[in-house]
């Protein structure tokens, strides 16, 4: 899979992240680090044990690293997480369908990602 492909799948922004980071090459040496990065487990096991702030720190963190990628997908689902955990100090089973959102676009982005050529 192409570069262009994984974003067209992945529900990213093809056009947007080449207008910043102008190649290919570039692109995938950044996402290749989306896979890596431990933003997104950092989240899961926060909420696991109901730690409301690291919580918000992860989902803010995978928020700006979808942001700059245009991953617009994972992105508005990180936000809405992000903005959701928001100034919360009690933990909320209203997150729990959020977060198996976020978990949904997570492993289909990572997925697409590790397809890339």
């Amino acid at each position: 899979m192409d570069i262009k492909e994984c974003y067209a799948k992945m529900g990213g922004n093809y056009d947007d992240v080449m207008s910043r980071l102008r190649t290919d090459e570039r692109i995938k040496k950044f996402l290749l680090k989306v896979a890596e990065d431990k933003s997104f487990d950092n989240l899961c096991d926060a909420m696991s044990v109901h730690n409301i702030e690291e919580a918000f720190r992860a989902a803010h963190t995978l928020k700006g690293v979808c942001s700059n990628l245009s991953i617009t997908r994972m992105y508005e689902t990180a936000s809405a997480m992000t903005e959701a955990l928001r100034g919360k100090t009690e933990f909320s089973d209203e997150w729990l369908p959020l977060l198996e959102k976020l978990k949904t676009d997570y492993a289909n982005t990572v997925e697409c990602i590790r397809a890339i050529d």
